[in-house]
């Protein structure tokens, strides 16, 4: 279909369907009455020859073509509220704009509470979303404008992107409380004879962890491999299994004083976290007031 024969105001109703995932939620988003967010989504289906949206209960669920049109859809409304706000002065105390952020599941728990704090002072109208993407798809997402700013250890980012650091962190260990237990540095010994958790999350810094140690003739006993940190106290509750990571993720994790936090027998190299962005963006009122935001919250 060639774009001068589309009625694009119905893209915006795909949105608030695929958003809300009800007709009633996105009509009153839209100020479009049931009936009206009815028949658009009919013109819709005639439109790509698809139900898009089937109901589910109290939901409309999409189907496998309304999840393939969902992302290049939200993209396109993105860069036309973008283009719409083009000479606009970005005002935070008033403005409703949506940020789109990514990182990993540790930078998650780390960042966003304080990010979030600060935000519900100084722009309580402003949303955020936060995805994790895989490594290679974060310099295209930051081009396009899918997202504003990445946070997190990403080293390879910094040649195609403006960037900023934050903080440097070295690596600590932690593991379950012990009775009696006083030291607080581990020998190469004591580190290697204990069982480890090892998390291959999206930040790739935690797999240097292990070619650096391996130079050095380190073996750690890897009894687990997980995608993610969020269960990561939980394991380290019920067992004697240990985990290498910065030292702020581990703070964060011990808030209970439920575990020892240990210096490692071995200088691992600090972990530099920074926050990039694309150089299309770097005038942009809005996304200067948003990582202006994150290097004052998360500086140290």
């Amino acid at each position: 279909m060639d774009i001068l024969e589309a009625d694009l105001n119905l893209l915006r109703v795909f949105h608030a369907i695929a958003e809300e995932q009800s007709l009633t939620q996105a009509g009153n988003r839209l100020r479009l009455s049931q009936p009206g967010v009815s028949y658009a989504l009919g013109r819709l289906r005639a439109m790509f020859n698809d139900p898009l949206f089937v109901r589910s209960g109290n939901t409309m669920q999409p189907t496998s073509a309304a999840l393939a049109l969902r992302e290049p859809i939200r993209r396109a409304m993105s860069a036309i509220q973008d283009a719409l706000r083009h000479g606009e002065d970005f005002d935070p105390a008033t403005s409703t704009r949506t940020f789109h952020l990514t990182m990993s599941d540790i930078g998650e728990m780390v960042f966003l509470p304080p990010v979030c704090e600060r935000l519900l002072e100084v722009a309580p109208h402003v949303r955020l979303e936060v995805s994790q993407l895989p490594l290679g798809q974060i310099e295209e997402a930051l081009r396009s404008g899918r997202v504003d700013l990445a946070v997190g250890n990403l080293p390879t980012l910094k040649p195609a992107t403006q960037w900023h650091a934050l903080f440097h962190e070295a690596y600590v260990c932690i593991s379950r409380k012990r009775a009696g237990e006083t030291r607080r540095k581990l020998t190469v010994a004591e580190y290697t004879a204990m069982a480890h958790v090892f998390v291959a999350s999206a930040d790739n810094s935690h797999r240097l962890i292990e070619d650096f140690l391996r130079e050095h003739n380190i073996h750690r006993n890897i009894v687990l491999q997980i995608p993610h940190f969020s269960v990561v106290p939980q394991l380290l509750q019920r067992t004697d299994w240990a985990v290498t990571l910065p030292r702020r993720a581990a703070q964060n994790l011990n808030n209970g004083r439920h575990f020892s936090i240990f210096e490692l027998p071995v200088a691992i190299p600090e972990v530099e976290v920074t926050v990039h962005w694309h150089a299309d963006f770097d005038e942009s009122q809005a996304n200067r007031w948003l990582r202006k935001l994150l290097i004052e919250t998360l500086s140290t």
